[in-house]
């Protein structure tokens, strides 16, 4: 596929969007898919401290996000063996199968408008 216009980018977003809220699944907010995406595709460590600086936000906003992560079992949350004041975010299984099934929504938005 060629690349893409940026009203064919739009589309693809709206289509992987609406396909992933029509799921039963959870609904998650951009700002916890960006975290999410972050501690599955960039090499870790992941601390709070280090999102909040990626992100430009508070640590305070990081936490909010990183808590509901946690609590549909998205993440988990593991201190720092070096430094017992950090906090260390990890994978978890069900995390993978939700990026997994995410990813397959994409692919499939980005066969139909390739198909148009």
């Amino acid at each position: 596929m060629a690349a893409m216009t940026p009203m064919q980018a739009l589309d693809l977003w709206r289509r992987t969007t609406v396909e992933s809220v029509r799921r039963d699944g959870p609904d998650l907010s951009a700002r916890q898919m960006a975290l999410l995406l972050s501690v599955y595709l960039t090499p870790p460590p992941h601390t709070v401290r280090g999102l909040s600086a990626d992100f430009k936000v508070s640590k305070p906003a990081i936490t909010r996000a990183i808590d509901r992560l946690e609590k549909l079992d998205l993440i988990r949350r593991k201190a720092d063996e070096s430094d017992r004041r950090s906090i260390l975010l990890q994978r978890t299984v069900a995390g993978s199968v939700f990026l997994s099934d995410f990813a397959e929504l994409v692919s499939a938005a980005v066969g139909e408008i390739a198909a148009q």
